[in-house]
């Protein structure tokens, strides 16, 4: 078959894209227990993609290498994010410069299959994954979402409270880590009451260990500067960034809105930091206090 120049740039691009593709999915399809239904569903996606590349070479003839750094790249997302993410990110990143099946399929009948291959990836196949992670994702909202709250209304309470930015950190530190505790406490006994699949011990330990790093995360800046305004500035700026990325990483994975929930996280975290903000400045005046 005599392909146009401008068509046949097209398949090969697509045809670097499914190697590409195909490379990732084996990989990170690797790393899963040989057993396991994720297993399974990768290498079916992997194997696919390289059906879709030898159709594709097929009719350009030509042989075409993938893109590595594009494979190392979600590799390593997969180890470090968890393997839905990396996929589903993979799979976002791709929408964009999505091939045009209806044009090619005027030429090449096998486009409509490959096409109906490509969003059977998309939607049910990947949809059966099973990562433990996301699993435990509601420990994780809470101990974030509560440690959010809390400290940066009790760091901007206490900044207006004392003076001296040593007496806040402290005392930031010890109501972090002791409401730390108190939310893991309450999330195991609350998933052992509950008829779920997920193990108590570990929804507490993600809802804690959550909490602890964002309470370090936010105390930081009283640690390593003098001026508590420029601190608390810090600290707010750090929540904001904290919730983007965390809600960004949902929104990927869950393919849920990200505005709606980064909305609504950042307005709760940060209304209540202002609301402590006036509250330890009046309750200073009130006592007089001047530490």
């Amino acid at each position: 078959m005599e392909l146009s120049d401008d068509l046949r740039q097209r398949l090969l691009a697509a045809q670097r894209n499914e190697i590409t593709e195909h490379h990732i999915y084996q990989r990170i399809a690797a790393r899963q227990a040989e057993s396991s239904d994720n297993r399974k569903v990768l290498e079916h996606i992997s194997a696919d993609e390289l059906r879709h590349y030898k159709i594709w070479k097929h009719y350009t003839e030509q042989e075409v290498k993938p893109n590595w750094s594009k494979v190392r790249f979600y590799t390593l997302v997969s180890r470090l994010l968890g393997f839905t993410f990396s996929l589903k990110l993979m799979e976002n990143g791709e929408a964009g410069a999505q091939v045009n099946y209806a044009e090619i399929a005027r030429v090449i009948p096998d486009a409509e299959q490959i096409h109906a291959d490509e969003e059977q990836h998309e939607g049910s196949l990947l949809a059966m994954l099973d990562e433990e992670a996301l699993h435990y994702a509601g420990s994780i909202v809470l101990g974030l979402n509560d440690a959010l709250v809390e400290l940066t209304g009790a760091l901007a309470g206490l900044t207006l409270a004392f003076q001296d930015v040593k007496i806040i950190a402290l005392s930031g530190l010890i109501t972090g880590i002791a409401a730390s505790l108190s939310m893991a406490a309450s999330e195991y006994l609350s998933a052992s009451s509950e008829k779920t699949n997920k193990n108590p011990l570990r929804s507490a330990i993600y809802t804690g260990v959550t909490y602890i790093i964002t309470v370090a995360l936010l105390i930081l800046p009283y640690l390593l500067f003098s001026n508590k305004f420029i601190c608390l500035v810090i600290t707010l700026t750090t929540a904001v960034l904290i919730i983007a990325l965390f809600n960004y990483y949902i929104s990927v994975a869950r393919g849920e809105s990200f505005r709606r929930r980064f909305s609504l996280m950042a307005g709760v975290s940060l209304g209540v930091a202002a609301l402590s903000f006036g509250i330890g400045y009046l309750v200073r005046i009130w006592l007089g206090v001047n530490v």
